[in-house]
C-alpha cells in the first residue's frame, strides 16, 4: 500500500463518506501545545471503517469482480458494520462473522444494517477462522477488518481530509489494533512530513511485539479495548511503516484508557468506545509529551458503545 493509493483511495470515496471534522482543544489543556480532536466518530456505521469499506466493495463492484454470493467478513464489530453498509449501498449480500463477546449494540446494528450475521467463538480468530470457512463453501468475496491494500488506503483519507484543514500539523496520534488504519495514516502523514504516534493497549499490543521482535508475532489479548483493538497479529503492511522515521509506538494502560473515555464525556459529552480513548490516552496519561508549540491531532476513531457506563460517573 502506498501514498498513491491513499490518493486514489480518496477519489473513490469523495462523495459517499462524511468528511471529518476537528474540534479544538482547550487552550493549555495540553501543555503548551495545540491540540485538535478528529471526529471520525461520526463517520457512516460511527467509525473510521466506513471508509475502506467503501473503498474496497467499491472498487470490486466497479471491476466486476463481486460475486453473487457477496462479501463476507470477520469483525470485533466495527468493521462487519462497515462492509455491511457499504454492501447495502452497492445492493450487494454481506455475511458477518463475529465473536459471541462482540458488544450488543454492534451485533443489534448489523441485523439492521441487514447482515447475515454469525457469533463465533471469543475472538477474532475465532470468527476469522469461521469466515474463511464460509467464503471456501459459498465463493463469497473475503474482506478484512484491516489487512487489505484497499481497506487500510481506504483508512487513509482520513488523514487526507485532517490535513486539507492543519496543513501545519505536526503528530497525528492514533490508536492500533490490527494496523489498517495506523498504515492508511502514516502513508499520509509520512508523505506530507506529519509524525505519527501509534498507541495500543499495554494488554493487546500487536504492533509494539512486532517492532520488538522484527516480525510480525502473536500476542495475547486481554484489553478494555479487545472489541476493536483486538488483533493477535499486526498486518506485515503495519509493521512496515511502523519501521519508518517519523513513527512512534506508545503503550498505554486500560486504567488509562478507560479515564480518557470518562474526561471525554465529562468535559465534551462524547461517548466514543474505549479503542478511540486509547488514542487520546496517549497524551493525557504522558505516553506522549507534546512539546511546546507543538500542532497535534488525536484520531476518535469510533463510538459503537454502550454509554450507560459513563452516565452514572460522578
Amino acid at each position: 500500500m502506498t501514498y498513491q493509493d491513499v490518493q486514489t483511495a480518496a477519489q473513490r470515496v469523495a462523495g459517499h463518506i462524511r468528511p471529518v471534522a476537528l474540534a479544538p482543544v482547550d487552550p493549555g489543556a495540553w501543555g503548551a501545545a495545540e491540540g485538535w480532536l478528529a471526529l471520525e466518530y461520526l463517520q457512516h456505521t460511527g467509525s473510521f471503517k466506513a471508509r475502506g469499506a467503501f473503498n474496497f466493495i467499491s472498487s470490486h463492484v466497479a471491476a466486476g469482480a463481486m460475486p453473487d454470493a457477496g462479501v463476507v467478513i470477520a469483525s470485533g464489530g466495527n468493521a462487519g458494520l462497515a462492509c455491511a453498509w457499504a454492501a447495502a449501498r452497492h445492493s450487494a449480500p454481506a455475511a458477518v462473522f463475529v465473536p459471541e463477546t462482540a458488544p450488543v449494540v454492534k451485533v443489534d446494528r448489523l441485523r439492521r444494517l441487514g447482515a447475515d450475521v454469525h457469533q463465533v467463538g471469543t475472538e477474532y480468530a475465532d470468527a476469522l477462522a469461521a469466515s474463511e470457512e464460509y467464503a471456501a463453501e459459498t465463493g463469497a468475496l473475503r474482506s478484512h477488518a484491516y489487512d487489505h491494500p484497499l481497506i487500510a488506503a481506504g483508512a487513509g483519507t482520513l488523514m487526507e481530509e485532517v490535513l486539507a484543514v492543519r496543513p501545519d500539523l505536526d503528530t497525528v496520534v492514533v490508536a492500533v489494533g490490527g494496523g489498517g488504519l495506523f498504515s492508511g495514516v502514516a502513508a499520509s502523514a509520512l508523505e506530507h512530513g506529519v509524525g505519527v504516534v501509534a498507541v495500543e493497549p499495554r494488554g493487546s499490543r500487536a504492533l509494539n511485539a512486532a517492532l520488538e521482535a522484527g516480525a510480525v508475532v502473536d500476542v495475547p489479548v486481554d484489553s478494555v479495548a479487545a472489541d476493536s483493538l483486538g488483533a493477535r497479529q499486526a498486518s506485515s503492511t503495519a509493521l512496515e511503516w511502523a519501521r519508518r522515521d517519523g513513527v512512534r509506538s506508545v503503550l498505554v494502560s486500560d486504567e488509562e484508557i478507560v479515564a480518557a473515555r470518562q474526561a471525554l464525556w465529562d468535559d465534551r459529552r462524547i461517548a466514543v468506545e474505549h479503542a478511540a480513548a486509547t488514542a487520546l490516552a496517549a497524551v493525557t496519561s504522558g505516553a506522549h509529551r507534546p512539546r511546546p508549540g507543538e500542532k497535534v491531532a488525536v484520531v476518535l476513531c469510533g463510538a459503537n458503545t454502550d454509554p450507560a457506563d459513563l452516565a452514572h460517573r460522578r
